[in-house]
């Protein structure tokens, strides 16, 4: 199967990829409608499954005073509109008692309604961490489009949407953990770090019940990785006897890099082990090692 990009058939309607102009090249294109609010229905394939009550209360008083300025883009489905973008827009009209709102109404493919949504989302800064990988991974898998390919598309770096989608490999308590702001995202990326899933499980624990900080946990990361729970006294006096310059600097690549390092050698020359565990994580890693040679062909 051929690769498609996100574009491909969308580009009338996506401008230069910022919502703004999404809204703007449709508005002169298409129709405004005013429609009754209980004939629109959100959008099932909605990124963003949580919206804070406080932001809501805001922009329905704001919807009171100056009503809807920017028309909601809807699709129509039988007798009933489906919002493709806007649903924030149109809770808070409904919370606001508005009866009737503007809409555009287009006819989308599935993945063009999934992208207009993820781009109104990611560039408003509305989705939380999991919800935006998910959208991303479902556009990587449904569109068979590449990261990089992605990344332009977006306006982001792809060692953006790589650390991104590396969030999915946590496991389903810690993804929730994020969703719910019971860690960060510096947290998520230290738990990314362990290697071995059960000392991950545990730091996270450690994490949650301790309430470390990111600092605190890339430490905890580095040491766990390092056979600090293991019993191996042999592993333990190798690392004991380590220089404690080549220690900090391993753990000055872990906070760097997000993934193990090691250093064997001594202070005079030795070599520098960088793990990694996916090809997206090995181009995650090469994107950030490039940065300088990048810079220098500028």
């Amino acid at each position: 199967m051929s690769k498609r990009g996100l574009g491909k058939g969308i580009n009338s309607l996506m401008g230069d990829y910022t919502f703004d102009d999404v809204v703007e090249e449709v508005a002169e294109t298409s129709t405004v409608n005013s429609v009754r609010i209980s004939m629109v229905d959100p959008n099932p394939n909605q990124p963003r499954k949580g919206f804070s009550e406080e932001s809501m209360q805001e922009l329905a008083s704001s919807i009171k005073e100056q009503g809807i300025l920017q028309p909601i883009l809807v699709e129509k489905t039988g007798n009933r509109y489906t919002i493709v973008a806007g649903e924030r827009r149109f809770r808070a009209a409904k919370e606001a008692g508005m009866q009737e709102i503007p809409v555009i109404i287009k006819t989308l493919s599935e993945e063009q309604k999934l992208e207009v949504a993820l781009i109104e989302n990611i560039q408003r800064e509305n989705l939380n961490p999991i919800e935006e990988s998910k959208a991303y991974k479902f556009l990587v898998e449904k569109t068979k489009i590449s990261q990089e390919e992605l990344s332009k598309r977006l306006g982001k770096k792809r060692s953006t949407i790589a650390n991104s989608l590396r969030l999915l490999n946590l496991g389903e308590d810690m993804q929730e953990a994020l969703q719910n702001k019971e860690i960060s995202a510096g947290h998520a990326r230290a738990l990314l770090s362990v290697v071995n899933p059960a000392d991950r499980e545990y730091l996270f624990k450690k994490i949650t019940a301790s309430g470390f900080s990111v600092r605190e946990s890339e430490k905890m990361a580095a040491e766990l990785n390092k056979g600090s729970r293991a019993s191996n006294t042999k592993k333990t006096k190798k690392r004991v006897n380590k220089p404690v310059e080549l220690q900090q600097l391993e753990e000055q690549f872990l906070e760097a890099l997000g993934t193990k390092v090691q250093i064997q050698g001594d202070l005079k020359k030795g070599k520098v082990e960088i793990r990694y565990y996916s090809m997206d994580d090995l181009e995650r890693l090469y994107d950030l090692l490039a940065v300088n040679r990048r810079e220098d062909e500028l």
